[in-house]
């Protein structure tokens, strides 16, 4: 059977010894970061993801409580500084539906970036916060809200505002349970919007878009099958029969699995997400005193 996952790391656990394929990991006290680079089509093709940089942040739980010092911003907002340009205005997207609590994260993490393309530079500079990095925020919505597409909106405001990247913040499903509100992802190579939940639309990358994509997500779902899986290979190591595979696949073909407290993951990743770009595109400011910015 085949699981869905939008994390390369998983996908690439199934595989060994793939060649053009570089993995490294670093341990930030209770965090791990993995960077994974696909350098070949051969890697590419065998894990699923384009060529490029994947780079997954392990955390404690993101139920758990954390204040805007937590080490977890900063390390999450040095790994986004890897990917980003060094200088010029920032296009933030939030995908995602804010009716569907685990598809909210997108949003709810873009309420909490600073906007500052509009601020004027003699207005920072006359309140003592000058050196602004400019930042343009945006929530495209969902298709059946909007009857627009993502990728036409994000390509609209692109042509407008002529941003030299765009981070995009969405809601990823992976294959393993214990992944659910733990792990982050971050990549230079874009995202499938809404792939997760097999509902995937255009694909944003930087041949779509025709700027750099960095994409920033944490699965919030898992697939029913892959529950299902998990429980059977924790009970029975041996494969499941044909019967019992086509059962699984029957009955857990339209189903997703989240956590029962999602609203609080929700709610905690998006803060983190949304305060560790903060930090990232604007490191001449504490993380404390960008809170205050966007509180």
């Amino acid at each position: 059977m085949n699981f869905r996952t939008d994390l390369a790391v998983e996908a690439a656990e199934v595989h060994k010894n793939i060649n053009g394929l570089e993995v490294s990991e670093k341990k930030y006290g209770s965090s791990v970061v993995v960077e994974m680079c696909i350098k070949s089509s051969e890697a590419a093709q065998k894990i699923g993801k384009p060529q490029g940089t994947y780079i997954t942040v392990t955390v404690p739980p993101l139920t758990d409580y954390f204040r805007v010092d937590d080490e977890r911003i900063r390390i999450l907002a040095l790994q986004i500084g890897k990917l980003i340009p060094k200088k010029g205005l920032v296009l933030v997207a939030g995908l995602g539906n804010t009716d569907i609590t685990p598809d909210a994260l997108g949003p709810k993490a873009a309420d909490n970036v600073l906007a500052t393309r509009h601020i004027s530079e003699e207005l920072t500079k006359s309140v003592g916060i000058n050196n602004f990095r400019p930042v343009s925020v945006l929530k495209p919505g969902v298709l059946g809200k909007t009857g627009i597409d993502v990728s036409e909106t994000l390509s609209g405001a692109i042509k407008k505002i002529n941003p030299v990247c765009v981070i995009i913040i969405d809601a990823l499903a992976s294959r393993k349970l214990s992944r659910l509100g733990c792990t982050i992802q971050l990549s230079n190579r874009g995202i499938s919007p809404g792939a997760g939940v097999g509902n995937a639309r255009p694909l944003l990358d930087e041949q779509t878009l025709g700027i750099p994509v960095i994409s920033i997500g944490v699965p919030t779902v898992v697939d029913a099958l892959t529950l299902v899986n998990d429980i059977v290979q924790d009970l029975h190591p041996e494969p499941p029969s044909f019967g019992q595979q086509s059962k699984i696949s029957t009955e857990g073909k339209h189903m997703i699995v989240t956590p029962k407290e999602v609203d609080l993951l929700i709610s905690r990743a998006a803060f983190l997400i949304g305060t560790s770009i903060n930090h990232a595109l604007q490191p001449n400011f504490s993380p404390e005193e960008l809170q205050s910015l966007t509180s």
